[in-house]
């Protein structure tokens, strides 16, 4: 009981702090259905999954009381699974996964929402697209029929000082703009989802309007 009261004071707390303008995602990567639910009971309303496994487990109890967002690396194997699931992918990053992700949710009539995964550090081991990649991929992927393109995602690279991280998010964000002023049909951009349980202000600060928190809502991360 102790450790729910605590999440659901995490969340309270930061739900007040946040600007109005900017929604709180419950990263809820190896959390369990109990500490998921007592984060929706103080007011979450979005959970941000990284493994399909895991959503699963905490979808057939929770339900679609809250949105759900995918925010681990995609596998092709995955996709169908995904697209039943989950209200926004976060993580594209190929035409490839964009295309699977169209011919999956055209066979059951859904138009599905993404975000484009930029890679902002330029981080080569790392999953995302190079800044000087997106425009070519909102275009190329703004052609699918059943795969809304509505903003931009980035994780950033590890920093030790956390302003450090000050410039990525802003590099994303002026993308963000930029592919937001060039009118291309079918792409809205709507969301801008940067920023985590240690970087989150700065995050704020630099335009974010989704921030994807989990520490800062349930404690440390159990080791798996």
């Amino acid at each position: 009981m102790h450790r729910k009261e605590q999440i659901r004071g995490n969340v309270k707390r930061l739900l007040a702090e946040l600007p109005k303008d900017v929604e709180l995602e419950a990263a809820a990567k190896t959390r369990t259905t109990e500490e998921i639910m007592a984060a929706i009971e103080a007011g979450i309303t979005i959970v941000g999954e990284n493994y399909i496994q895991e959503a699963e487990r905490a979808f057939k109890v929770i339900g679609r009381v809250v949105k759900w967002h995918f925010i681990g690396h995609l596998q092709r194997n995955k996709v169908k699974k995904a697209v039943d699931l989950f209200d926004l992918i976060e993580t594209i990053d190929s035409f490839s996964i964009a295309e699977e992700i169209n011919r999956v949710s055209s066979k059951i009539g859904k138009i599905m929402p993404i975000l484009i995964e930029a890679n902002s550090g330029r981080e080569p081991q790392k999953f995302g697209v190079f800044p000087e990649d997106v425009d070519e991929l909102v275009v190329k992927i703004s052609a699918l029929a059943s795969v809304k393109i509505v903003g931009l995602m980035t994780m950033g690279p590890y920093e030790e000082e956390i302003e450090k991280l000050r410039s990525y998010f802003r590099e994303t964000k002026e993308m963000f703009e930029q592919i937001k002023k060039s009118g291309i049909p079918s792409v809205d951009m709507r969301y801008l989802s940067m920023g985590m349980s240690d970087s989150y202000n700065i995050a704020i600060e630099e335009g974010a309007n989704i921030v994807r928190v989990g520490t800062r809502i349930f404690g440390p991360r159990r080791r798996v």
